[in-house]
């Protein structure tokens, strides 16, 4: 699941060709896609301990409004990333691609270091940014989050590198 996710994001070479809006991926740059194609991983990457580097000055002023959303304290955004917890590290990583403003968003268990209240938080952010337009491709190891998140729209179940229409059990509508 997370191989499929690494080659629309176009991370990792592979066959096919990936579209969005009518546009084949080669026919955006590397940087161009993959600022409207953006890849959450289950263990995001950071590059610098400090956490402000990860952000523009603008992200950085809407940070803690979103941070406390996502039950963080505003001293997580003080503390150096490796003194991070996993899941602070799993949510802020979350907003950091959500402020880069991609189209579609390719999360990659994006929930599965949190508590329940720290999940049902991130469902809910990400709930709002379904309906204001964004595109999301979730994997989950959780069919209850897949039935929660999936509200009536398809959801696909891949397993032993078999795609199948639906989650095991669920209604799919269109």
């Amino acid at each position: 699941k997370s191989v499929l996710l690494r080659l629309i994001a176009d991370l990792d070479p592979g066959l096919g060709e990936v579209w969005l809006d009518g546009r084949p991926r080669s026919s955006f740059s590397g940087p161009a896609w993959r600022g409207q194609v953006m890849y959450l991983a289950a263990e995001p990457a950071w590059w610098s301990s400090e956490l402000a580097a990860h952000f523009d000055a603008a992200a950085w002023q809407q940070l803690p409004a979103l941070a406390l959303r996502l039950g963080l304290r505003e001293q997580a955004l003080q503390t150096p990333v490796p003194q991070l917890s996993t899941g602070e590290r799993q949510r802020l990583a979350l907003l950091r691609a959500l402020l880069r403003k991609p189209r579609v968003l390719l999360l990659d268990e994006p929930t599965a270091a949190l508590d329940e209240d720290s999940t049902r938080c991130v469902e809910l952010l990400l709930e709002e940014q379904r309906c204001a337009g964004l595109a999301m491709l979730w994997v989950t190891h959780s069919r209850a989050q897949a039935e929660r998140m999936g509200c009536g729209r398809p959801c696909l179940w891949l397993e032993h590198g078999r795609l199948h229409d639906a989650v095991p059990g669920a209604e799919v509508r269109p």
